[in-house]
């Protein structure tokens, strides 16, 4: 019951926050997850044994969240990304131990852009489209759903046993369709102006985008001895564990939906 009370009041927050927060709101929603998100992964990182990734790592996520659109040139990009990494390798040369300086930058970049650069990516395309963002986020919810029921009639074929014993590659292919059922029936309604094929690619890539963003995480709570990223989603353990795949679909997603304008 309270996994269940937990599930519904997340899906009307993500339902207001989608459709009808104002744009501030939602922007304010956007910080919050990146910084949540980025606080599990620092407990991760310490759990390997390696420096907590810290503030630098925050400063970085809300750079990347706050960057002016308009300001996204291709070369302004590189330039401003090697800066962030000479930086982040001047701020870790002040470790005494000098084996803890190549572990700690390396996972500050990563968990900045890991948790903070999706949330960013969402807020555009929230402004593409709410629907858009809805299915982003939508996509892996629906094919988990038939992962979990078809896993268990059917499920005989481990899909990654050391990772996630659980998961079969029947269920996997389910959550494949199951994502492109939905794509089918949510964008191919309410977005009439988005061709079938970049539908069907979509939902395709972004499902198994999802999956591989879901075991992702569970390597790194296998390496760190942990079953949840946190405990802040009574029933559901952390924010890392419910959004795990969405943070893999939506940069996919994004890039789908951008590329297709140049074909």
């Amino acid at each position: 019951m309270k996994r269940l009370i937990t599930a519904i009041g997340l899906l009307a927050l993500a339902v207001y926050l989608i459709w009808w927060a104002p744009m501030p709101v939602f922007l304010a929603a956007a910080l919050a997850m990146g910084l949540l998100c980025y606080r599990e992964y620092s407990d991760l990182v310490a759990a390997h044994s390696i420096v907590r990734p810290g503030l630098w790592g925050v400063l970085l996520g809300i750079f990347i969240l706050f960057w002016p659109q308009r300001a996204f040139s291709g070369d302004l990009v590189i330039a401003c990304l090697t800066c962030l990494l000479i930086f982040t390798f001047i701020n870790a040369l002040r470790f005494p131990v000098m084996r803890d300086i190549l572990p700690h930058a390396a996972c500050v970049l990563l968990g900045a852009f890991y948790t903070f650069v999706p949330w960013r990516l969402a807020v555009v395309l929230r402004e593409q489209s709410v629907h858009l963002l809805f299915f982003a986020l939508a996509l892996n919810w629906a094919g988990d759903t038939a992962a979990y029921y078809v896993g268990r009639a059917i499920g005989k074929h481990k899909l990654a046993p050391i990772l996630s014993p659980k998961k079969s590659w029947e269920g996997a292919i389910a959550s494949v369709a199951g994502s492109l059922i939905l794509g089918l029936l949510y964008l191919g309604h309410f977005t009439p102006d988005i061709p079938l094929w970049e539908i069907i690619i979509m939902a395709v890539v972004g499902n198994v985008a999802g999956q591989l963003g879901d075991l992702a995480e569970s390597a790194m709570k296998r390496g760190a001895g942990v079953k949840d990223s946190g405990n802040i989603l009574p029933g559901h353990g952390g924010i890392l564990d419910r959004v795990d795949s969405s943070l893999f679909a939506i940069p996919i997603i994004y890039i789908i939906f951008i590329a297709s304008k140049f074909l």
